[in-house]
């Protein structure tokens, strides 16, 4: 596979569980020598990403970007699954992964991402939905104890996003959003609030904020400073100013839903 070095050459918490088993399958000789620096004798196979961080002697800024290839690489998992829910693999899906990944991580990220994505799918209908989808059951339990919850949600968005790319969210492809939230140790209801930012309107606002039109002046406020904190940018700033940015967006969509709420109400 023609995928190069992956980038910054620090595969972070990755390198273990089934997430790791398909960076082996996908990234190849760049994987094979990490692997072959964390299964040594003395950990039996076993990874733990502080400790091997500390034994590489790797720095703080090395630390944090295995962290942000850890979450590159798990979006492009993730994204493989969705893009292929309803079996139609659709150019405009693809092409917006690939304009993501140019301008939130650069053109080398574009290049390989594009490759590995374009593995993944292939690799999915290889072995067939349902063993793909225990793999992702699996990289998704790994995922959930690797990155914290503004992680996690910011991820959500993205698959979001993919999913929106051609203009219409097929059924197959809200199932399998929603499956990977809950594996995720996130919300069903989470990904309905994704797919309401961005949008106009006061029905789609409520939803947002994930309360009823009905709902008091003091339960909207609550609601909105939980998700105001959960998804503040500085929470994901470690995995790189790109990403950090693309959490502005999504703040600044909540703030605009809460607004026309706001206004509405008079408050």
């Amino acid at each position: 596979m023609a995928a190069g070095k992956w980038i910054g050459g620090v595969l972070g918490w990755m390198v273990g569980g089934p997430l790791g088993a398909l960076a082996g399958f996908m990234l190849g000789k760049v994987f094979e020598e990490t692997m072959d620096n964390v299964n040594t004798p003395e950990n039996s196979g076993t990874f733990d990403s502080e400790r091997f961080y500390r034994q590489q002697g790797y720095t703080q800024q090395q630390q944090a970007q295995g962290d942000r290839n850890s979450f590159l690489f798990s979006m492009l998992v993730l994204a493989s699954y969705i893009i292929n829910a309803d079996g139609r693999v659709m150019h405009s899906e693809m092409e917006f992964v690939r304009q993501m990944l140019r301008q939130n991580f650069g053109e080398a990220a574009r290049q390989q991402g594009d490759a590995i994505l374009r593995r993944l799918i292939e690799q999915q209908r290889s072995e067939g939905r349902a063993a793909f989808q225990r793999q992702i059951r699996e990289s998704c339990y790994q995922i959930a104890q690797h990155m914290d919850y503004s992680e996690r949600m910011q991820l959500l968005n993205f698959l979001v996003m993919i999913a929106q790319a051609d203009g219409n969210v097929a059924n197959e492809e809200l199932f399998a959003l929603r499956e990977v939230a809950q594996w995720m140790q996130l919300s069903a209801s989470e990904v309905d609030q994704m797919l309401n930012l961005g949008h106009d309107d006061l029905e789609s606002a409520y939803k947002v904020l994930g309360v009823s039109p009905d709902a008091s002046d003091d339960e909207l406020r609550k609601a909105y400073r939980k998700l105001a904190l959960e998804h503040h940018p500085d929470r994901v700033a470690k995995l790189g100013d790109d990403v950090r940015k693309a959490a502005e967006k999504k703040f600044q969509e909540i703030n605009a839903a809460k607004e026309r709420i706001w206004k509405a109400r008079g408050l």
